[in-house]
């Protein structure tokens, strides 16, 4: 059984995962308690003057654990702990040859080294993780005294021993998102503490009293944990982006009217005064394009009133330029006789007409 759970974690440890897993980097510390469910060990007992000698197996109770780990992540899912671990149980019998009432508790404690890989399944609010690890165990029988039913025989065991254990670890962590590097942690670890371990003791047999030994074998552990850890170097989470801010709105175009007298395109001095109001104005706002069109009245040949039209927006560029305007922010064009200000037939003189229109964009 032992065998075959190295091999299924061992194999998931190997499979490369698609998701990166959620990666911590540095130190991290952790700790947790849970329920402990042993399974029955098998043990021997030798010396006992061949009253209840042979192999017997050990009824536990279910008891508690408990474990602290200091780790370190590499970054890209890996991370290695050393965990210290402790836990109890309680005898409730030992089924020997001849039947025995027993007290006592089994006590372990020891130290483990863990390989575990964190698995990032798309969910920010859970992180799998899959590990397996190595280490060391004390086991303590502690004041186990078993006693023959209808007495004759007592068996008392007070010792600890030590031997090499292993474990797989299965189990999932849920970051607190208002505390960044606070997981909560629960998981799954069996354990086999490999046994072969010999624990003196002493025998009573009808009043004779003699040493007597107890090999205890492989211990199997089932462990439910649920716990807390802190990863140092977790960086906090960004900020929220900033609500979009509607960009502002571009300024209305101006526009200014310089109006001309019949067949002119000399700008009388209230249209010099029109044209400077427009040069000073374009300076307290972001101008990107000054347009400067010129128009005439109806009466003439429509050739000749394309020409002067053109002749009145080159005047009135030409004074915004002598009244401090960029040059190359001026557009000129000559529109003639069409866009007429006062809709008129031909032949018709309208000063409205006679125009140019400075428009500020």
């Amino acid at each position: 059984m032992r065998y075959r759970n190295a091999i299924v974690v061992t194999t998931l440890l190997a499979t490369p995962v698609a998701a990166m897993a959620q990666p911590i980097t540095g130190l991290y510390v952790g700790g947790g308690a849970g329920l402990s469910a042993p399974m029955n060990p098998n043990v021997t007992i030798y010396g006992t003057n061949g009253f209840g000698n042979g192999r017997a197996r050990m009824n536990l109770n279910y008891g508690f654990n408990g474990e602290l780990a200091v780790g370190y992540g590499i970054g890209n899912g890996f991370r290695f702990e050393i965990e210290g671990d402790f836990m109890r149980s309680g005898v409730n019998s030992i089924l020997a040859p001849v039947p025995t009432a027993t007290t006592g508790t089994v006590r372990n404690w020891g130290a483990m080294v863990n390989a575990i890989y964190d698995l990032d399944i798309g969910f920010p609010w859970v992180y799998p993780y899959l590990g397996l690890g190595a280490g060391y165990q004390w086991t303590r029988l502690n004041s186990v005294n078993s006693t023959a039913v209808g007495g004759g025989f007592s068996n008392s065991v007070n010792t600890q021993e030590g031997g090499f254990a292993w474990q797989t670890i299965i189990g999932a962590s849920f970051p607190i998102p208002n505390v960044p590097g606070l997981s909560l942690t629960a998981d799954y670890r069996w354990m086999d503490i490999l046994g072969g371990e010999k624990f003196s003791g002493t025998a009573d047999t009808a009043g004779v009293i003699a040493p007597s030994e107890l090999k205890l074998h492989n211990q199997y552990m089932n462990e439910v944990v649920f716990g807390v850890r802190y990863a140092f170097n977790t960086p906090a989470p960004p900020p929220p982006a900033p609500a979009p801010v509607a960009a502002p709105a571009p300024a209305p175009a101006r526009s200014y009217l310089v109006f001309f007298d019949w067949d002119k395109a000399t700008l009388t001095d209230r249209a010099r005064q029109i044209v400077k109001e427009a040069a000073d104005n374009s300076t307290h706002v972001q101008v990107t394009r000054i347009e400067v069109n010129g128009y005439t009245d109806t009466s003439g040949t429509a050739k000749y009133n394309m020409g002067l039209s053109i002749r009145r927006a080159q005047a009135v560029a030409a004074e915004l330029v002598t009244d401090g305007v960029p040059k190359n922010v001026i557009s000129i064009q000559g529109f003639g006789e069409t866009h007429l200000l006062v809709p008129t037939g031909p032949g018709v003189r309208e000063p409205q007409n006679r125009r140019v229109e400075i428009i500020i964009q």
